[in-house]
């Protein structure tokens, strides 16, 4: 696979590990890095996580549910880890998140000082307050906006499907985003069994197989509508076909998650071998970034 480029890093090929529980741990990010991936999402850093949740996980035959929110690592503890990635030169990418913009830009600025050197704004966590969402285009503005004017640092953010995404996307371009992420976890429910009630008594993010189409057909329709900035694809991505699907509807890197909470290491391996082998310059796949969806308006 040819060297691509993600929010101004380079790295050696478009898997990239996103965002959650697995990613919460230095020893586990070096080792997803020493595997092949591309580069590697934290856990979002918070300044002040929420506390007392019953944050757990569930299994389901086409994904996972999940209660979680963020990190509960101090904020000091992330520098220190930070750091110790950028003197190494590891394609590290800080997910971060906070309470206000005012507050999510000093917690940029702070990173930047790090030596880290890019940005996913995961504000879109629909597991807090009672099912916060990024449904609001002046709400995704303004953390965006506020961030960009404390740090200069590349950064991506994070955005679910639904309704109005092309207005939140067009939202986080004119706040000075250099690329979307999509799709953060989606509203899902389970029913248990055992006792007929749902699970984790509530409706949390669903994330797995389920939720490809749905993105596929976002990326799809926001490159037909000219949105033309880096988009990182994410959602059940499982082999390399899935990671081949969303390059060709227009994403230029495509995050692995869900799938990595089975053998995480030898998961990731497998689809890296899988996206290598389509990938080849022999085959019909494309490079991620030298390909322009089928009507994209330019």
């Amino acid at each position: 696979m040819s060297d691509v480029t993600a929010l101004g890093l380079p790295i050696a090929n478009p898997v990239i590990v996103g965002s959650g529980l697995l990613t919460d741990q230095e020893r586990n990010i070096r080792r997803l890095i020493e595997k092949g991936a591309g580069a590697v999402v934290t856990k979002t850093i918070h300044p002040n996580p929420p506390e007392g949740l019953d944050e757990r996980i569930v299994r389901l035959p086409v994904g996972m549910l999940n209660s979680t929110t963020y990190s509960k690592r101090p904020v000091n503890h992330w520098l220190r880890v930070l750091r110790s990635f950028a003197d190494d030169r590891l394609p590290v990418i800080a997910s971060l998140h906070a309470d206000s913009p005012a507050e999510l830009a000093a917690l940029a600025k702070d990173v930047e000082a790090t030596g880290c050197r890019a940005l996913e704004l995961g504000i879109s966590c629909l597991n807090e307050e009672d099912g916060l969402e990024d449904d609001n285009p002046d709400r995704v503005y303004a953390y965006t906006s506020e961030t960009r004017s404390r740090t200069g640092l590349p950064m991506s953010v994070k955005l679910a499907i639904g309704e109005g995404l092309q207005d939140r996307v067009r939202a986080a371009i004119a706040g000075g985003a250099d690329a979307v992420t999509v799709s953060d976890t989606i509203s899902g429910a389970a029913v248990s069994p055992a006792t007929g009630d749902l699970e984790l008594n509530g409706v949390f993010g669903y994330s797995g197989p389920g939720i490809k189409p749905l993105v596929l057909a976002a990326i799809w329709q926001l490159r037909r509508r000219g949105i033309d900035l880096p988009v990182l694809g994410c959602g059940g991505v499982g082999n390399g076909r899935d990671v081949a699907d969303y390059l060709r509807v227009g994403a230029n890197a495509v995050q692995v998650y869900t799938a990595l909470h089975t053998d995480m290491y030898q998961t990731l391996e497998r689809i890296l071998a899988q996206t290598r082998e389509l990938l080849d310059p022999r085959t019909d796949f494309p490079v991620p970034g030298h390909r322009e969806p089928e009507g994209a308006v330019t």
